[in-house]
């Protein structure tokens, strides 16, 4: 492993350029491309490189008194995948600030072959997200599907790149293990899911059901919407809708905490977990 360290004695070094400034380049994007950060996404990036499943590291770089304690985890990628090491005062001048645990990688989402709708099992949990613009909130969805076994999670055009650094280390690097798709309208993805057999609900505070008495049927979808405005007119209209009940005076849960809640009653009704 020692021989596939590279040092970077430069800041301006080349070979690093996707890694310099990285808090601008996250609000500007990185067409498909991505920064893993910290010991455990990067794990889940390796994990995801050796499956092929839809995710590739392209380059890693690290503090150099961090290598011994990802070693483990740098044996595990391709040969081919360069390790670039340095000191604390270059890694700081490439990455421009100081709180980045001194683990990174650029990673790469590859182009998935079909529909993910189509290629969801017959007996199949799923989570679509209407609006979620909260990179925390996206970062904890995906923690939660993960958590309570849903097999994918679809959000619409409005919510943001679930592949966002934040959004990345708060799912703990289940970005990479759930399957995702992002895009579109989402009564278009509702109506979708529908006709391949998926029994839909929304959450909503005012909800007809308690969650806990959601009938289990071998396609269920839970929809959130996000934190304020809540979920379109348009798609609590069309589909049933659930509720969390809660103490009186409150309006709602947070979008991350009721979509674990919710997830883990659908998910126990099914006899998933």
């Amino acid at each position: 492993m020692v021989s596939r360290l590279i040092a970077i004695e430069s800041a301006d070094d080349p070979r690093i350029a996707e890694f310099r400034d990285i808090r601008e380049r996250d609000l500007t994007g990185r067409q498909g491309r991505f920064i893993a950060e910290g010991t455990v996404v990067l794990r889940m990036l390796a994990d995801a490189s050796r499956r092929r499943s839809g995710f590739a590291a392209e380059k890693v770089l690290l503090l150099n008194n961090r290598v011994g304690g990802v070693s483990a985890i740098l044996d595990r990628l391709p040969d081919d995948v360069p390790v670039y090491v340095a000191e604390a005062q270059v890694l700081d001048r490439i990455v421009g600030f100081h709180a980045h645990r001194g683990v990174l990688a650029l990673g790469r989402r590859e182009t998935n072959a079909g529909d993910l709708i189509d290629r969801l099992p017959e007996r199949s949990l799923v989570l679509v997200g209407c609006g979620i613009s909260n990179h925390d909130n996206a970062g904890s969805m995906f923690r939660n599907a993960a958590a309570f076994k849903a097999d994918a999670i679809l959000l619409d055009e409005t919510s943001c790149d679930p592949l966002y650094r934040k959004a990345l280390r708060v799912s703990v690097g289940s970005v990479l293990s759930v399957p995702y798709e992002r895009g579109g309208d989402a009564l278009d993805t509702l109506t979708r899911l529908a006709a391949h057999g998926f029994a839909i609900w929304t959450l909503s505070p005012r909800g007809e059901t308690d969650i806990r008495q959601i009938p289990p049927s071998d396609r269920m979808a839970l929809v959130v919407g996000t934190e304020g405005e809540g979920l379109p007119q348009s798609v609590l209209a069309r589909f049933r809708s659930a509720r969390i009940p809660q103490s009186e005076g409150l309006d709602s849960l947070n979008v991350a905490t009721a979509t674990g809640i919710a997830l883990f009653a659908m998910s126990s009704a099914a006899k998933r977990i």
